[in-house]
């Protein structure tokens, strides 16, 4: 099943912006298709190999930064291709 993942990482405290960075980083670095704006950022997959990865890149965040609140959103499908039409 293919999902569509929004995530919002944001580290409450004043050098935030370099544990953002590597958060995308490391998402970049995976197989998956990931696509950024300046408020979020989406990676696309198989929900059964992306969850996982998610739960290992999230973890790997939270251990550097003392207080976060990530804000994730799923939509059952790939929607990685989408394009407005108005």
């Amino acid at each position: 099943m293919k999902v569509s993942v929004e995530l919002t990482l944001t580290p409450l405290k004043d050098n935030y912006e370099s544990h953002i960075i590597d958060f995308i980083k490391d998402l970049r670095a995976s197989e998956f298709t990931v696509l950024e704006n300046p408020l979020s950022t989406q990676i696309y997959g198989d929900y059964d190999a992306l969850m996982p990865f998610l739960t290992r890149a999230i973890k790997r965040s939270f251990l550097d930064i003392d207080i976060a609140v990530l804000n994730m959103k799923v939509v059952k499908s790939d929607r990685s291709d989408y394009e407005p039409h108005f």
